[in-house]
């Protein structure tokens, strides 16, 4: 595996290819684009234990933890839902829980997300983000330092 990036570089990198677009349309065509690139997860997975609660759609969320890093895998049946887990795990994908629960994620208010959003749906990106600092908080629990 490639080395991964600090967690506020690839922050810089989303701010930076959302600024490259001039309307919201095409920033919600790019967010669409980054879900249907999202690995699908596979059926096994999509299960109750999975689905983030407080989404209005349904999405799913797995968490491995290999070596002291957390990788997470997702999918939704909801196009620009898939987009916005497809950034998350871009950014949170491959750190300690420690980088991971101390995360700012200032790049959702630094491209106008939540400010873009329906209500519902920026109720559900914080409740994916929720989900996967409890991942990232079970798993710091679970391992002896």
């Amino acid at each position: 595996m490639s080395e991964v990036k600090n967690i506020e570089e690839v922050e810089s990198e989303i701010v930076e290819e959302f600024s490259l677009f001039d309307s919201w349309d095409e920033k919600y065509e790019y967010i669409i684009d980054l879900g249907k690139k999202l690995e699908p997860l596979e059926a096994e997975y999509k299960v109750d234990e999975n689905k983030v609660r407080g989404c209005q759609s349904t999405v799913y969320l797995v968490a491995d933890y290999k070596e002291g890093k957390i990788w997470f895998r997702a999918d939704s049946d909801a196009v620009i839902v898939k987009g916005l887990i497809s950034m998350l795990i871009r950014v949170l994908s491959g750190h300690t829980p420690d980088e991971i629960v101390e995360a700012k994620l200032d790049f959702i208010r630094e491209i106008g997300m939540m400010s873009h959003l329906a209500q519902t749906r920026s109720n559900g990106l914080l409740s994916m983000v929720k989900q996967m600092k409890n991942y990232a908080l079970a798993f710091k629990i679970k391992t002896p330092q």
